[in-house]
């Protein structure tokens, strides 16, 4: 039998969009709400203290608050190439360079690949749904991107 766990998180956070032709070329910021849903089967052994568990939401919530949470929780995120790099370093603030482009997109890419490298064997990261916005979210699903 498999089930699936949810647990959501939140955190505020400022990006530009490099070269965008639109308002997010600017600096502003979002209450991000990520929603992590894992997949696996309860465990069975009756003599364990996580008997009945997919995962206990506990160590769940260890993984994504210090992998994600508290790395971009209050950052300015920015391409490694944008413009506003070197003004940000010089007001000393909390700065993620990244790789990529900081959209909801790439950072739900970029979160996956973070998050699924954390878990136990038997637990598999199903889906991630990161909302910038109270109307506007991204999802990332395995089923998707194998």
């Amino acid at each position: 039998m498999k089930i699936r766990l949810t647990k959501e998180f939140c955190f505020e956070a400022s990006h530009a969009l490099n070269n965008y032709d639109g308002l997010c070329r600017n600096v502003h910021g979002h209450s991000y709400k990520l929603f992590v849903t894992i997949k696996g089967s309860p465990n069975q052994d009756c003599q364990s203290p996580k008997y009945g568990m997919v995962m206990d939401f506990g160590d769940l919530k260890r993984i994504v608050q210090r992998r994600i949470i508290e790395v971009y929780d209050h950052a300015l995120v920015l391409n490694k190439d944008n413009s506003f790099v070197s003004a940000a370093k010089s007001m000393n603030t909390k700065l993620v360079l990244t790789d990529f482009q900081p959209t909801c997109e790439n950072m739900l890419i970029h979160f996956a690949q973070i998050i699924s490298s954390e878990l136990p064997e038997e637990v598999e990261l199903q889906e991630l749904k990161l909302h910038e916005t109270a109307t506007s979210f991204a999802t990332w699903c395995k089923e998707d991107n194998k």
